[in-house]
Formats: structure tokens, C-alpha cells, sequence
């Protein structure tokens, strides 16, 4: 992994750099396997085409599922954050 990759998913956090990485491995996964298809079947024909549509659907929900876990993980920190601010907070 090259440093400002590492330096990103630091910043990002263990659970949406874990999604992330996980989306990446879905949408590349996707590519390999219609390429393989369409490399037996023919690009242009039924069969490549149904690779395309549902390539397309499976990058999609794992676009919104990573895009949820996202904001699950914003808005649960800045929950922490505020219940943390105002629990261990002293008063001057």
C-alpha cells in the first residue's frame, strides 16, 4: 500500500477504510468476471449485454452500502463526540 494511501485511510477510520477497500474489491471483481464472460461469449451479444446490466446493479448497491456505512460511522463519532464533550467536560 503506498504511503498516502495509507495516510487516507488512517484519516478516514478502520470501518469505512475496510468498506471502502471492500467496494474496491466488489467493482474489481465485477470487471474481471465480465471480462472473462464476454471474452468466452462476444462482447455485443445477450450474454455481454446481461454481464454489463447486472455488473452495473452490483456496483450500485455496493456504492450505497459503503456510501451508508459512511455516513453510520459520521454520525454515530459525532454522537460519541458530543456525548463524550459533555460527560467528562469540567466546568471552569
Amino acid at each position: 500500500m503506498a504511503k498516502d494511501q495509507h495516510d487516507s485511510s488512517k484519516d478516514e477510520g478502520l470501518v469505512k477504510g475496510v468498506s471502502k477497500e471492500a467496494n474496491n474489491i466488489i467493482h474489481n471483481t465485477v470487471d474481471a468476471s465480465g471480462k472473462i464472460v464476454k471474452s468466452i461469449s462476444g462482447e455485443g451479444g445477450l450474454v455481454g449485454k446481461t454481464v454489463d446490466s447486472s455488473g452495473k446493479v452490483v456496483k450500485n448497491i455496493s456504492d450505497k452500502g459503503n456510501e451508508a456505512i459512511g455516513k453510520t460511522v459520521d454520525a454515530s463519532s459525532k454522537t460519541f463526540r458530543n456525548l463524550k464533550d459533555k460527560t467528562f467536560k469540567r466546568k471552569k
